[in-house]
């Protein structure tokens, strides 16, 4: 895990500590190939310079957000923002389901959308991987 992101999940209140770990194990574990790093407030891990993942600290739990999330056509995901990115939001360890995370991270790979260049092609998005 990189050292920011230890540090990150360190800071967390009780508990929200040990669900930060448990997605960032489970994140690494996934996605063994992806550069990690503290982005935009929260850790985020990245395929080729494009964000595919990353979590934060909400409220009302651990935001994880999936960048082409909506193209996954997963109904535990739910839309985020204005563009392709969907969301899950866990408030204890045990809510994470090995299983589906794994199938999720194995979409983030497969499935994605350029947010790398987004402000090069002023907030266009174009797909990366074939539909």
């Amino acid at each position: 895990m990189h050292a920011d992101i230890t540090s990150y999940n360190r800071a967390q209140q009780q508990g929200l500590d040990t669900l930060c770990d448990r997605l960032a194990t489970e994140i690494d574990a996934g996605l063994p190939e992806a550069e990690s790093k503290v982005w935009h407030g929260g850790p985020v891990w990245f395929l080729a310079g494009n964000p595919v993942v990353g979590y934060w600290v909400r409220k009302t739990g651990v935001q994880l957000l999936f960048w082409s999330g909506q193209s996954f056509d997963e109904p535990e995901l739910k839309p985020e923002g204005k563009f392709k990115a969907a969301e899950a939001t866990f408030a204890a360890t045990d809510q994470i389901e090995p299983a589906i995370l794994a199938r999720w991270l194995k979409k983030a790979r497969d499935i994605q959308w350029d947010y790398k260049n987004i402000v090069k092609r002023k907030g266009v998005l174009e797909r990366l991987s074939p539909t």
